[in-house]
């Protein structure tokens, strides 16, 4: 979980959303990724899907987990779901709920460890960009 802590905290740096994933196969990290969304313009560059992206093509993930430092949102939720991407850990949902459920009811095991850090992390920048945020989860 720390190496998508660190990807969350430079997206910020970056003037992005804190949002941080790793996926990770047999305990060695396949990839990293950060939410780009306004560093590249691109609505769907959520942190789990910059990840998948850079770990590029796989022959499988039934045997990845996949990190994040938020619950997924549905986007990225139906990705895992679509690459079969067994567990998902998360950093929080206090902050954003996102689509536990319907992870889990396709087979998905999620698991939340509902680290401070985490929640403070989103919710400094909540405060600071608000506007910034509601873009993300469109709720403007």
């Amino acid at each position: 979980m720390q190496a998508a802590i660190d990807e969350a905290r430079l997206g910020r740096r970056e003037g992005g959303i804190p949002i941080g994933s790793v996926l990770v196969r047999n305990g060695e990290i396949v990839a990293k990724g950060h939410n780009k969304r306004v560093q590249e313009l691109n609505p769907i560059k959520h942190g789990e899907m910059d990840c998948l992206n850079n770990a590029g093509r796989q022959r499988t993930y039934r045997d990845t987990i996949i990190y994040s430092t938020l619950m997924p949102c549905f986007m990225c939720a139906g990705t895992i779901v679509q690459f079969k991407i067994p567990k998902v850990i998360v950093g929080e949902s206090r902050t954003f709920d996102g689509a536990r459920e319907f992870m889990e009811s396709h087979g998905v095991e999620v698991i939340d460890l509902d680290l401070d850090e985490c929640v403070q992390m989103m919710e400094e920048f909540i405060e600071a960009e608000p506007t910034l945020w509601n873009e993300d989860i469109m709720e403007l």
